[in-house]
């Protein structure tokens, strides 16, 4: 029994009419009889009677026709899935973030995608650079998000957007009182730097524009991320340097502040996936990530 004598089937039941079931499905009568006679002989039942206007169902008729419409209508179903599935507007996601990636912009993009592809489930994992690195190699995740990456065998690192630095200090301070710091005013300040880690990283950029600024940074702590330093900071450590969607955070005791610093006050945000990942998921969510990342850049990647 195939499902196309199972269509013709159904359309003689809701029309009880050969000529007009066969009018309906573009055929000519003869051959939609014999396969209405073929599904006889095969269910080993009479489906249906004849009358003076047309056919009816019997009693086998009726239950076929009861199940008939229920396995087609998942055909019908599992084709449209099938056929989402293969424009990556079906399945399940898996992404890693970081630290701040939690807030600000990487769910404002992910939100974007969840609208666009409202049955595409998102996993979201938790893993510092080195755990992203190894998840993508072994396949447990699909793509992660992370900030100044090195190239890497088998991975493509994708800059989507750069966001303003800001620097986190504790309220009431002098430096909180200002409308935007400058390098200079952190010279004599202790600072909190994240993330202890694997290298480079953000720890490494801060020396960097430290160095440019002419001085070596006070180290007052080294935490594992962001949110443990702006912790500290709120609780007068010192001060530190981050993204903008750090500000998001909120933390009692602390002041952010845009730090002008001209051609050094931005970091990247990339994307980190398989070169040979050629899946059609991957690139519908790559499609929404550049199409987001547009318009919440603050400068070109």
């Amino acid at each position: 029994m195939e499902l196309r004598h199972l269509r013709y089937f159904v359309c003689v039941a809701e029309e009880l009419n050969i000529g007009r079931a066969a009018l309906r499905l573009h055929i000519s009568q003869p051959p939609l009889t014999r396969q209405i006679q073929q599904l006889e002989e095969e269910l080993g039942a009479l489906l249906f009677r004849r009358t003076s206007r047309g056919v009816e169902l019997t009693d086998a008729g009726r239950v076929l026709y009861e199940d008939a419409r229920g396995i087609l209508a998942q055909a019908e179903r599992a084709a449209e899935r099938t056929h989402k599935a293969a424009q990556g507007l079906l399945g399940r996601v898996d992404v890693a973030i970081f630290g701040s990636g939690i807030f600000g912009v990487i769910p404002q993009l992910l939100r974007r995608f969840r609208e666009a592809c409202p049955e595409v489930s998102i996993v979201l994992h938790s893993l510092d650079k080195e755990a992203q690195i190894d998840a993508l190699h072994h396949r447990r995740i699909t793509l992660a998000f992370n900030r100044l990456m090195r190239p890497i065998d088998g991975l493509t690192c994708e800059t989507l957007l750069t966001e303003p630095l800001w620097v986190a200090v504790p309220s009431g301070t002098a430096l909180a009182a200002r409308t935007a710091i400058t390098m200079q005013d952190l010279r004599e300040q202790p600072l909190v730097l994240f993330p202890t880690g694997s290298r480079p990283s953000f720890i490494d950029r801060v020396h960097e524009m430290c160095r440019g600024a002419g001085f070596t940074p006070q180290v007052a702590q080294e935490v594992g991320d962001v949110v443990h330093a702006v912790a500290l900071v709120g609780t007068g450590f010192g001060a530190c340097l981050a993204s903008r969607s750090a500000a998001h955070m909120n933390m009692p005791g602390v002041t952010f502040r845009p730090l002008h610093h001209p051609g050094h006050d931005h970091i990247d945000l990339c994307c980190i996936y398989r070169q040979d990942d050629d899946s059609e998921l991957l690139q519908a969510l790559l499609r929404c990530l550049r199409e987001g990342a547009g318009t919440l850049g603050d400068g070109p990647p």
